[in-house]
């Protein structure tokens, strides 16, 4: 019997059971909460059910020790906290221990690298530890469990995302509730990848059992502003005014003004050469347009 265990069943680790969960036999979760895991465990994800189990990311019982005992493969989406990785932190004894386990995905971010000033980067371009600490943590994450891989002869993947959207999490959403705000930055750009392309990724690795380092990007890094304005064209509203970077820096979150840090063009040749992706939305307005045309735009959905 596969195991698939992921590390945080966020909303990729979701879609990705959804889509690709046949690969395995068993699928085991962990959520941070007793109550968020008891909810998880009664939904079906592509006509699948998780065995939840809780992670507060602290302590590790002896149930999710014994899961990874019988792991396969492992997906871990859980983020640093704290500057540290919790993963590691509680259950690096216990991966040591899983005979079993034959691949490894970590998700981490496009957030890890330098600021290219708009140029084009690849996988080798430079990371800068301490440009942000949400950076820092996840370089430091990504070391960690490069570390792991090497010790125990085992693959692992780091798959290095743009801004994540989908179904129900994506800027028509946003412009819904009355919160997406349209930042102007002259010459600022980021690439997004739709949730199903990452799922297809995930999938790629597990089948190639596939290690080092892949950006999970589209194909067309664009500014943000301009990625809400299609938004609100296919909703057929107005679009927010644009606020001076200048003037938002005075209210937006100090992980809001991270986003715009430093600007970075994500090169995706290596996911399509080394993984044999495919993108279904090779540009956030397929994606976008895809969400609409499907009717996201509707109701409210489960992220």
């Amino acid at each position: 019997m596969s195991t698939l265990v992921c590390l945080g069943l966020g909303y990729c680790a979701r879609h990705y059971v959804a889509e690709f969960g046949q690969r395995f036999d068993r699928i085991i979760g962990t959520s941070r909460s007793p109550q968020s895991a008891a909810a998880l465990a009664a939904q079906r994800f592509g006509g699948r059910a998780v065995d939840m189990q809780a992670f507060d990311g602290k302590s590790a019982s002896p149930k999710i020790v014994a899961s990874l005992t019988d792991a396969d493969a492992l997906l871990v989406s859980a983020p640093p906290a704290d500057g540290v990785d919790p993963v590691l932190a509680a259950l690096g004894g216990a991966l040591a221990g899983a005979r079993k386990l034959q691949t490894v995905v970590y998700l981490s971010s496009l957030g890890v690298y330098a600021d290219s000033g708009g140029a084009w980067v690849d996988e080798t371009a430079p990371v800068i530890p301490g440009r942000a600490r949400r950076g820092n943590a996840r370089i430091e994450a990504e070391a960690a469990w490069q570390r792991l891989g090497v010790q125990h002869h085992l693959p692992v993947a780091i798959l290095r995302l743009g801004g994540i959207y989908g179904p129900g999490q994506n800027n028509m959403a946003r412009l819904k509730r009355g919160v997406a705000q349209r930042i102007a930055k002259p010459g600022h750009v980021s690439n997004r990848i739709h949730v199903f392309d990452i799922a297809q990724a995930i999938e790629a690795v597990f089948a190639r059992k596939a290690k080092g380092i892949f950006n999970i990007v589209d194909d067309e890094p664009t500014a943000p502003s301009d990625q809400i304005a299609y938004a609100a064209e296919l909703l057929g509203i107005p679009a927010p005014p644009e606020i001076p970077f200048a003037e938002a820096a005075n209210t937006l979150s100090p992980m809001a003004l991270s986003f715009y840090d430093g600007c970075i063009r994500a090169r995706n040749s290596k996911l399509k050469a080394d993984l044999g992706v495919r993108l279904r939305y090779p540009t956030c307005r397929d994606g976008l347009r895809a969400l609409f045309e499907a009717g996201d735009h509707l109701e409210e959905r489960q992220a």
